[in-house]
């Protein structure tokens, strides 16, 4: 038994508390993401993704575990899309921009959430449980900016382009959504070659850093 607790006493637990502390965050800031796209094509008359069950704070119902290993490593990736039909809204285009642009939205709200947390937590670090607390959600905070701001690259089929593409004409549009998911290579090629990866990190710190002063400042902190 004491060679047991021993032994136990000597696990380095850095790399599993590491590994928790990105996953859990990834997979709130992914599931608020979908769920907020699935939940706005619903209120603008699609059922489709409701309909398959995407409408769940259950994040293993959004998971793609390629983009969630992106996420973890890298901050910024991707989720298991939420299937929405744009014919069943009544504006096509503009119903597709508003469900597209719902996830990043969503992320920045549940950025907010979190560094308002901080922010009253902040004074109180010096306990160890509230510590690890606040870590957990500062680190939230900034892989939801990362991922919101990740989404809006006009790249398809990110959420971005979805938007941008809403201001073409129906027929410069039809065809650029036939071709969207040639954009996943095109994206997959601008990841690894690490071409976005200065000006999403310095876009996140600014966004991060401005919002935790603007709260700070809003609520007296």
């Amino acid at each position: 038994m004491s060679s047991f607790r021993t032994i136990w006493e000597g696990l380095d637990w850095s790399v599993l508390t590491g590994a928790l502390f990105s996953v859990i965050p990834a997979l709130l800031c992914i599931t608020f993401h979908e769920l907020s796209h699935g939940f706005v094509a619903y209120k603008l008359g699609d059922r489709t993704a409701k309909d398959a069950g995407r409408l769940t704070l259950n994040p293993i119902k959004h998971i793609d575990i390629f983009g969630l290993l992106m996420m973890v490593l890298f901050g910024f990736g991707w989720a298991k899309p939420v299937p929405v039909n744009m014919n069943n809204f009544k504006n096509p285009k503009s119903g597709m921009a508003i469900t597209a642009l719902a996830g990043p939205v969503s992320n920045m709200l549940l950025a907010a959430v979190m560094l308002i947390v901080a922010l009253f937590l902040y004074p109180h670090t010096g306990g160890d449980v509230v510590y690890w607390i606040f870590r957990l959600v500062i680190q939230t905070a900034w892989l939801s900016i990362a991922l919101g701001i990740f989404n809006i690259v006009p790249i398809p089929p990110l959420d971005g382009s979805k938007v941008l593409f809403s201001f073409l004409s129906d027929n410069m549009y039809n065809k650029l959504m036939r071709y969207e998911r040639y954009g996943m290579v095109i994206l997959l090629v601008v990841i690894w070659t690490g071409v976005l990866g200065t000006p999403l990190s310095t876009a996140t710190e600014t966004v991060f850093y401005w919002m935790w002063d603007g709260l700070g400042a809003l609520f007296g902190r």
